[in-house]
């Protein structure tokens, strides 16, 4: 087993591979934990991580500036070798994003990525947007390999002020509440992605990169 990070220049990747080499050690001493941008690397890899911090237009500009990135994605992914997306990682498994105007993503998971809005607090006062914090997960896929043993509503740690609103309920594998029903999590076939960080979220999200890396779908 090997997992490969892809490195586009997005993200907290040493927190994320720490995480992920925590993990591994759990399930096999041998597992290689990579942190790369090279297409090689990518395309050998057992297991494929997309991170992604800031903005879906320039998250989807970073990854596809590095050469034979994007490629070499597509193919593990055409091939039926796990992926996981983190965050915006996540959202550009949608059709398109609407951050700062409209933005194709992969179109993986059909649907948008919309900014979140919302309802206020009982007094009042507005909602703090980015969504940032801990929140409990609800409406779990308890059935998939990915979320199973994560408990009914296990905490887990968000920063993010969209989200992704998928065309099929099937689609989506896990909300969480923020004023209003939040994407928490997606997925289909060999394809899961979270709007939160597992890397921060403690032992419900070293639960999670397990299982995903005992994932063999």
């Amino acid at each position: 087993m090997s997992v490969a990070i892809i490195d586009y220049g997005s993200g907290n990747l040493r927190s994320a591979a720490k995480a992920f080499e925590r993990a591994a050690g759990g399930l096999s001493p041998t597992t290689e934990v990579r942190v790369t941008a090279d297409p090689a690397a990518l395309a050998a890899a057992s297991h494929l991580v997309l991170p992604g911090v800031g903005a879906f237009a320039d998250c989807r500009r970073g990854l596809h500036a590095v050469p034979g990135v994007v490629d070499a994605l597509r193919k593990h992914i055409a091939a039926g070798k796990p992926f996981l997306g983190i965050c915006v990682g996540m959202q550009l498994m949608a059709t398109r994003g609407l951050e700062h105007g409209e933005t194709a993503g992969f179109d993986w998971i059909a649907g948008d990525v919309a900014a979140l809005t919302p309802a206020p607090l009982t007094d009042g006062r507005a909602r703090k947007i980015p969504h940032m914090g801990w929140n409990q997960l609800g409406d779990i896929a308890g059935d998939h390999p990915v979320f199973a043993d994560l408990g009914a509503a296990p905490y887990v740690y968000f920063v993010h002020g969209f989200h992704l609103c998928a065309d099929d309920p099937g689609a989506v594998l896990a909300t969480t509440d923020y004023g209003q029903k939040v994407t928490a999590a997606v997925g289909r076939d060999n394809l899961v992605g979270v709007q939160f960080h597992p890397e921060k979220s403690q032992a419900a999200g070293l639960r999670l990169i397990a299982n995903f890396l005992r994932w063999r779908p």
